[in-house]
């Protein structure tokens, strides 16, 4: 497979386990509590899709995350299922889960999300979330 630019597009494989490994740190800082390493997966610049509209950059969307993460707020542990990931061109990947909150044996609350990754700075970030 070729990108738009000719460059060659790595396996579908490849992006399923660059997604899942971005996920899955992502679920263990939300677990532990630490906000900042759960939004440290988000570029600088990335845009976050709300009911209430668009959410511009790490910082604001750590800002709507915020009181989730305050002493004695109610926050279930994260998890997500169901990825499916595939390569958009060489260096952007599309992917597809669903995301599940819960309380012991408990779902409390499921969605979907889409997400758009990018290389910045040598790693995989969000750039565009759009989350229901």
């Amino acid at each position: 497979m070729e990108g738009s630019a000719g460059q060659a597009v790595p396996s579908d494989q490849a992006a399923l386990a660059a997604a899942q490994q971005l996920l899955e740190h992502g679920a263990a800082a939300w677990n532990r509590g630490d906000l900042d390493g759960f939004v440290s997966d988000y570029a600088p610049d990335a845009t976050f899709v709300t009911a209430q509209g668009l959410v511009h950059g790490r910082q604001a969307i750590r800002a709507r995350y915020a009181p989730r993460f305050e002493p004695g707020a109610r926050r279930d542990s994260l998890w997500f299922g169901t990825i499916e990931a595939r390569w958009v061109d060489a260096g952007t990947i599309q992917m597809v889960a669903w995301w599940n909150l819960g309380r012991g044996d408990s779902v409390t609350a499921r969605g979907p999300t889409s997400l758009l990754l990018r290389r910045v700075g040598g790693r995989w970030m969000i750039v565009h979330d759009h989350s229901a």
